[in-house]
């Protein structure tokens, strides 16, 4: 069959179609021959299709699974694939409930397998090639990061104590109308030796060695630092700052942080103390002081990572939150899978019914971005925008990137997003 030519080429050399059903095999067999794909194999449930391929001389680029078959189902056959170290990409089909499905592209990615995408039957040809299209294509936007040693309490002391410990701004775009409204300061430790360390692996040591107010008040003195600079030549952005729990039994650290405002003539509104949704729960009266008193004082607070734990909605009872922020683990994706897509609505008509500013994080799709436009999300952050950078470079990058911000606006884009690597 020739090949439609209103698809786009594939790189995909084979193909294997595992379904118990012959005429549900047949019509997938014929879609992937109409996208242009040369060789297709094909099984009738697992066992056969795991004979098939210590069989055939030349491993298939692909594999479309389906769920429900005799002798070894679906899923069996993706752990015995983890199982033989086949690195195989999949596409997992199947009639049953989307929640079922999703649960199976989870338990693959879990598993360390390559998923381009789990839908649902009947297939269709749009559908199937924009799945084919990922194949080759890296599985996240993210660079993984490099292996890094935890080191030690007197180490991070030096650390701080040397200045080496400094603040990258990530970029809080509207989603709406593709305009940069703020940055979120992320801890980067500049290391001699070690190059860049993360926060993972030396926050943990600050909140443990007792050093945890020393760096809060580090990275906090830095950003509002450069939020004044900003300031001075017309880039006005909020700020967000990540707040240690340790702080809220401090009854000194709200009038720190009125003076901080003071001391580099910043109004309290620029800036968002982002607090983690399980971070009150230790000692709740002192927290609920501290967080009332800052937000007395004009602070706005963030509920950071929501959705990841088991108070977000108790703790948006309580607590005088004005922004939600979303964890990527419910955008990323959202675009394909109806049950991420239905909390990921749920959670922004509620954060807009309470007046809240919503922010999604973790976006790296323009389909996420789109279904985040929407949706109604106020502010977007992540790959797709930029990657954390140093305040310098704030600027020359929103000189350089304003078509892609258009693009962002628009709906689409003809290029991937770059910047400052990590």
């Amino acid at each position: 069959m020739t090949p439609d030519p209103q698809f786009p080429p594939l790189s995909i050399e084979s193909v294997l179609v595992v379904d118990d059903s012959r005429a549900q095999r047949q019509y997938a067999v014929q879609l992937c021959r109409v996208l242009g794909i040369p060789v297709i194999h094909e099984a009738g449930n697992g066992v056969e299709a795991l004979e098939l391929l210590t069989q055939l001389p030349k491993r298939p680029s692909l594999m479309l699974v389906d769920l429900e078959m005799p002798s070894m189902d679906g899923i069996e056959l993706i752990q015995a694939l983890k199982h033989r170290g086949e690195e195989i990409a999949l596409v997992v089909v199947s009639s049953r409930e989307s929640a079922l499905i999703d649960s199976v592209q989870t338990m693959s990615h879990a598993l360390g397998l390559q998923v381009l995408a789990a839908l649902q039957k009947p297939l269709n040809l749009p559908q199937l090639s924009a799945a084919l299209q990922r194949y080759g294509q890296p599985r996240s936007l993210r660079h993984p990061a490099p292996v890094q040693p935890r080191l030690g309490v007197a180490e991070l002391h030096e650390g701080l104590r040397q200045g080496q410990i400094t603040p990258y701004f990530q970029p809080k775009v509207d989603v709406r109308t593709g305009v940069i409204k703020g940055v979120e300061a992320l801890a980067r430790w500049m290391h001699p030796t070690l190059g860049v360390i993360l926060p993972d692996h030396f926050v943990p040591t600050a909140e443990q060695g007792g050093l945890i107010q020393e760096l809060t008040t580090t990275m906090a003195e830095q950003a509002c630092a450069q939020a004044a600079r900003w300031n001075a030549h017309g880039l006005r952005l909020s700020i967000a700052i990540n707040l240690s729990p340790r702080l809220f039994d401090s009854e000194a650290f709200v009038g720190y942080a009125a003076d901080l405002m003071a001391r580099h003539a910043l109004q309290s509104e620029q800036v968002v103390w982002e607090i983690t949704e399980s971070s009150v729960v230790a000692n709740l009266g002192a927290a609920l002081g501290t967080l009332a008193r800052l937000r007395l004082k004009g602070f706005g607070l963030s509920i950071d990572d929501y959705g990841t734990g088991f108070s977000s909605m108790q703790q948006l009872a309580r607590i005088p939150f004005t922004e939600l922020k979303i964890d990527r683990t419910f955008v990323s994706g959202a675009n394909e899978r109806h049950q991420l897509r239905v909390i990921l609505q749920s959670a922004l008509e509620m954060a807009n019914r309470l007046n809240l500013v919503t922010v999604a994080e973790g976006v790296e799709l323009l389909d996420d971005w789109r279904l985040l436009q929407d949706f109604g999300c106020t502010l977007g952050q992540g790959f797709l925008v930029a990657r954390p950078m140093t305040g310098d470079e704030l600027p020359i990058w929103l000189r350089r990137h304003s078509q892609h911000l258009r693009a962002l606006r628009e709906g689409h884009l003809h290029r991937k997003p770059t910047g400052p690597a990590h």
